[in-house]
């Protein structure tokens, strides 16, 4: 089989119909928007190639002007379903390429035609896949291997069509869309080949990296407080307590909620969820940007801090325990008051281990409900 434009177009139309279909197929399981517009660009691009096929037997309109018009209609797609993936809405300004891609119908068969239409074409291919690759550059803590791939493909992508557009400039070009002939129209149809298989890769990996970004998340989060759970702290901890040194030192918190069973046993379970709900409303509001918040289970909560003080965190532990108390005794009336107990520790070295600084935490807390509970006790650990 010869390595000619249509074998070419024919290898483009099922690779585009291979990638249309699995990016279906990712969809029904990540049910990801930006997927159904990137199966929707691909599966033009599939029907377009294959009407490219009838140039070669004098059907102009419909091989050239209409098949290339699909062209820029899947890049249109490809660029909304980038546009769903970061959370943006389009500009007014991008459903006017219908209208653009109208007027080229004005133009003539013919080779001077056929340049013309190739500068249109590539310019509007060549601006919408930049505009997608510039949505993906995102910030360092959103952007993922996935994302970056597919910003430089599709800004490669872009950077190709717009250099293809000054080409047909040069004196002495040849280009004839009839008839696929001509040097630039044949590496267009390979780059072509090139950039289906590598933005379709580009885009499942991206989803579904997402989407296993999203499905760890919600195994280290826990479901009534969005708080980390005991999985996800011990995970994230890690990492926080590798950066303390003495000059940056650390502390962990540990609190238990006084007499929670006996506000559930009076109020019921909703009472309880509501006083686990204020507790950790009010850690994300009082506790310094970047501490590490988690409930370890039931009514015991952690949350680790970094860069902090003795005093530092005995102004934190004091309003929370105050804030805390003031809701709870104007909502629930109990024989005991619904209190906070909190334990911490201090320390200026990384610990070996975590369960040990959960352990001597634990035992400031016990300190304190030993002590008549309500109260914050603070162990220093060089």
């Amino acid at each position: 089989m010869a390595f000619d434009p249509p074998t070419i177009l024919t290898l483009t139309i099922a690779i585009a119909a291979a990638a249309a279909i699995s990016l279906l197929i990712e969809w029904r399981s990540a049910r990801d928007s930006a997927l159904l517009y990137w199966a929707a660009g691909f599966a033009t691009i599939t029907v377009g190639c294959s009407l490219s096929l009838l140039r070669a037997y004098g059907y102009f309109v419909v091989g050239v002007w209409f098949a290339n018009g699909l062209l820029i209609f899947a890049h249109w797609m490809f660029l909304l379903g980038v546009i769903r993936f970061v959370g943006g809405r389009p500009s007014r300004l991008w459903t006017l390429l219908p209208a653009l891609w109208s007027l080229l119908l004005l133009l003539p068969e013919g080779p001077e035609s056929s340049k013309l239409y190739l500068i249109a074409n590539s310019l509007l291919v060549g601006f919408v896949s930049l505009r997608a690759s510039a949505l993906l550059r995102l910030e360092p803590d959103m952007a993922t291997v996935g994302t970056r791939q597919l910003h430089y493909v599709l800004l490669a992508h872009g950077v190709f069509y717009i250099a293809k557009a000054a080409m047909p400039l040069i004196p002495g070009t040849l280009i004839d869309l009839s008839i696929f002939r001509g040097v630039i129209i044949r590496v267009s149809l390979v780059e072509g080949v090139m950039a289906i298989l590598l933005i379709a890769l580009s885009m499942t990996g991206t989803v579904r990296y997402r989407r296993e970004s999203v499905i760890k998340r919600l195994a280290e989060s826990d479901p009534l407080t969005s708080l980390y759970n005991r999985r996800g702290f011990e995970a994230c901890a890690r990492r926080s307590l590798a950066n303390v040194t003495p000059a940056h030192p650390g502390a962990l918190l540990l609190i238990d909620i006084d007499h929670f069973k006996l506000a559930n046993d009076l109020h019921g379970h909703a009472a309880g969820d509501f006083l686990l709900i204020t507790l950790s409303d009010l850690a994300q509001q009082i506790l310094p940007e970047g501490a590490l918040k988690a409930r370890l289970g039931g009514d015991e909560f952690a949350f680790l801090l970094s860069d902090t003080s003795a005093q530092q965190i005995r102004c934190v532990g004091e309003e929370l325990r105050v804030r805390f108390n003031e809701v709870a005794t104007k909502t629930f009336n109990t024989p005991y008051p619904v209190t906070l107990s909190l334990g911490a520790t201090l320390f200026s070295q990384p610990p070996k281990d975590l369960n040990a600084l959960l352990e001597q935490s634990d035992q400031a807390l016990y300190e304190a409900k030993r002590n008549g509970r309500d109260r914050l006790e603070v162990l220093a650990n060089g």
